[in-house]
């Protein structure tokens, strides 16, 4: 598309589905757009694509903290009890050989999605209470966009999935509100991943961001 108009450029969306392209002008608010081709949900307007990834990103944030300082599992054989946070589990491996390890897993599951939860919230959030938009707001948006695939929440449940499997049998498990909570979130997170609207979100930002005071 060499030579093209980039203000016509910007006008364009594909298809996450299936790579058609829409040329799409500004979107009415309440309005859902969708693909010509495999009616998937492309576009939505301000005020309803904006207040669910606020409240989706708030909720999942209230619900970290549950994660991260109560009991996540139980394990029980015969008099024996032990229950563990995902913050006590990290700080028991924090000396030694493994602390490379503990690292990782606080970088990975805890810092890295609470950090993109906060930078949603700081670049949306006003916009969903009609506010001007905080300073370095889109710096946020597109911070929360790069560390995604980094906040590996669901590949943590998954590594707890293995581990329910292989403890089945030498002990009595339990799941604690930390693992519910947490189970969650993964799934707070995947329907905001997926019914995040892009191009409505960019786009409220940019106008809000114009149209605020210097």
């Amino acid at each position: 598309m060499d030579g093209a108009d980039p203000a016509a450029l910007e006008d364009l969306i594909c298809c996450p589905v299936c790579d058609a392209l829409h040329v799409v002008d500004e979107i009415p608010d309440g309005i859902r757009l969708r693909c010509v081709r495999c009616r998937t949900v492309i576009a939505v307007g301000r005020p309803e694509a904006i207040l669910r990834i606020v409240t989706l990103a708030a909720t999942s944030l209230v619900l970290m903290t549950i994660v991260i300082f109560y009991p996540f599992l139980q394990l029980r054989n015969g008099v024996f009890t032990s229950r563990a946070s995902v913050f006590e589990t990290v700080m028991s491996f924090s000396e030694g050989i493994m602390a490379p390890l503990s690292i990782a897993v606080a970088f990975f599951v805890i810092i890295l999605p609470v950090g993109r939860l906060a930078a949603i919230l700081w670049a949306l959030g006003p916009l969903a209470i009609e506010r001007a938009p905080l300073p370095c707001a889109a710096l946020m948006l597109r911070l929360s966009e790069t560390v995604k695939p980094w906040a590996m929440a669901e590949i943590f449940m998954v590594g707890v999935a293995v581990a329910l499997v292989k403890l089945a049998d030498l002990a009595t498990l339990s799941m604690g509100p930390a693992f519910w909570s947490f189970a969650a979130i993964v799934f707070i997170t995947a329907l905001q991943d997926t019914q995040m609207s892009k191009h409505s979100i960019w786009t409220a930002l940019d106008t809000a961001a114009k149209n605020s005071p210097r």
